[in-house]
């Protein structure tokens, strides 16, 4: 299996500050939850796009301070994918990669919006989606 990055670009990038009640000292739980999604160019079989997402969403039951959505897409570019497993691979492969760049989005996007900067977790690649661990059939174009 061999592949590469061809581009990256953020899709969109969001934050609203929520006005909310609270105690000097109150400490939140911010909870990043993220999604992904893979696709292929019919025409060119070779390319793929991974859109990586993440949001974090002030609710009734969960106040956050902040509302945050963040999804980029990375266009890769992948030969020699003959199995599902070349195509599980090639996920987390692509996921591997864009996640630092959303990182940093997220960081960015939090020290402009003049707060504590949010840093998302690292987080190992093949644990950050169940299916990548073997818990759920990938679903993929």
């Amino acid at each position: 299996m061999k592949y590469a990055l061809r581009g990256i670009t953020a899709e969109e990038l969001n934050f609203s500050m929520n006005r909310i009640k609270m105690d000097k000292d109150t400490k939140f739980e911010i909870k990043p939850q993220f999604s992904r999604t893979v696709r292929r160019v019919q025409e060119n079989d070779k390319l793929w796009f991974l859109a990586l997402e993440v949001k974090i969403e002030s609710t009734e039951e969960s106040p956050k301070p902040f509302n945050l959505k963040a999804r980029l897409v990375g266009v890769f570019e992948a030969e020699e994918i003959e199995s599902d497993l070349d195509r599980q691979d090639l996920v987390i492969n692509m996921t591997e990669v864009v996640y630092p760049y959303l990182r940093a989005a997220v960081g960015s996007l939090t020290a402009n919006a003049f707060i504590q900067p949010l840093m998302l977790p690292v987080i190992p690649a093949g644990t950050m989606f169940p299916e990548d661990r073997g818990e759920a059939p990938q679903n993929l174009n």
